[in-house]
């Protein structure tokens, strides 16, 4: 207990060690998790009101971002099942830096539940009144929770593992794994679940809701991970192999196209079957009687999704810059389609018929940008930790102060 004690005391202290960069991108995240906290603060004094959120529009931006990063929570599995299944040695070192992503999305996931319920009290209660397992949300509480448990104890285990200089014990840590494969599967089929069961809102009314939501996360949370891992390498000094990152191009280029294919099949479903959701169809790709908020944000993702598939195919685009402009179109495209593209669609028109349309305030991007910025502290704070020690730099039998500890030292 003393040792591991000192183990957190020495992790504690070397989130704090860096050069200049390193300092000024944890002062700019700072610097945006004090300005949602501020709007947040106004939210609980004022209420949902200091949002764009109405009667007819319940769900909004909260919620956009909440589904967005389950899904990129799920994705940590695609780095995991290369390695634990196919046995593809060259993404073993990097599994950590996978599951460490898992645990700041689903931990940004959980704050945006909690702004979206308004007052903190309201969170308690799904506690106290657990309708299980009758309710699909506590399905997602369970799910979420669980996954955060899961990715917590396989990441403290190899690093406190690693710190020691000991070989860690598979039975400790493999079958939470493979737990962890088939859980990270349920929680955004899970997430999905919940929009397809409200009969009341025919826009999700869909099987194709599931396998999309699977499709594209898989396609956007490896492509985040691909630019984290080359920051990591050039700003770490963590060794990430050119194999890996095509390995992960490969899972994106696969899960993007099966995306695509879906998204074209529910398409032609909509216009051609004149299904009863066409209504809030139309009104998100075609704008409806004057109304046509959302078409220019639909649109733009299905040009940068586009774009960045062409890329990801194209022979003469191998090169990892090319690579990183086709990840970073997936990443927006993505949560734009996620998010804009399927929250809002939903409530216009509401079942009376009417068209009140949806626009997020200045409070509303504040909460969300802070929440964002503390999960991208996180995981900062998660990579800066770990790379000393998985490379041996920081370990139980030396006595080196964190000062001495070099945020940009060549690995072993």
């Amino acid at each position: 207990m003393k040792l591991y004690l000192r183990f957190l005391w020495r992790c504690f202290r070397l989130s704090f060690v860096g050069d200049w960069r390193y300092h000024a991108w944890m002062l700019m995240l700072t610097v945006f998790v004090l300005l949602g906290v501020n709007a947040y603060a106004k939210q609980l004094v004022h209420g949902l009101v200091t949002t764009g959120m109405t009667d007819h529009v319940s769900w909004g931006l909260y919620i956009a971002n909440f589904v967005y990063l389950v899904g990129m929570a799920a994705a940590a599995v695609m780095v995991v099942i290369p390695v634990y299944i196919y046995r593809r040695h060259e993404l073993h070192d990097l599994v950590i830096f996978g599951e460490l992503f898992a645990v700041a999305s689903i931990t940004m996931c959980l704050l945006f539940v909690q702004v979206d319920l308004g007052r903190p009290d309201r969170f308690m209660h799904m506690f106290w009144r657990f309708n299980f397992p009758m309710s699909m949300l506590t399905w997602d509480v369970v799910a979420l929770g669980g996954y955060l448990l899961l990715n917590l104890h396989i990441c403290g285990y190899l690093i406190y593992c690693a710190y020691r200089k000991v070989k860690p014990s598979p039975r400790f840590y493999i079958p939470f794994v493979f737990v962890a494969i088939g859980w990270a599967i349920s929680i955004h089929t899970v997430t999905a679940f919940l929009f397809v069961g409200l009969g009341g809102r025919p826009f999700w009314n869909t099987a194709i809701i599931a396998p999309r939501f699977l499709a594209s996360a898989f396609a956007a949370g490896p492509a985040f991970i691909i630019i984290t891992l080359q920051m990591i390498r050039r700003f770490a000094g963590y060794h990430v192999s050119d194999d890996a990152l095509k390995l992960l191009r490969n899972i994106v280029t696969v899960a993007m196209t099966v995306n695509m294919f879906l998204f074209v099949c529910e398409l032609f479903t909509e216009f051609y079957a004149d299904s009863a959701h066409i209504v809030s169809t139309k009104y998100l790709y075609l704008g409806l009687h004057g109304h046509h908020g959302l078409v220019p944000w639909i649109w733009t993702a299905i040009v940068l999704n586009t774009i960045a598939l062409v890329i990801l195919y194209l022979p003469f685009t191998k090169s990892l810059r090319f690579m990183n402009v086709a990840c970073v179109f997936l990443i927006i495209g993505i949560w734009i389609e996620k998010g804009m593209g399927l929250v809002i669609p939903a409530f216009i028109p509401s079942p009376l018929g009417e068209l009140v349309e949806y626009q997020p305030t200045l409070n509303e991007t504040l909460v969300c940008l802070g929440i964002w910025a503390f999960g991208l502290l996180l995981y900062t704070i998660f990579v800066r930790i770990s790379v000393p020690v998985l490379t041996g730099r920081v370990t139980a039998d030396d006595d080196i102060k964190p000062q001495g500890v070099s945020a940009t030292a060549p690995t072993r």
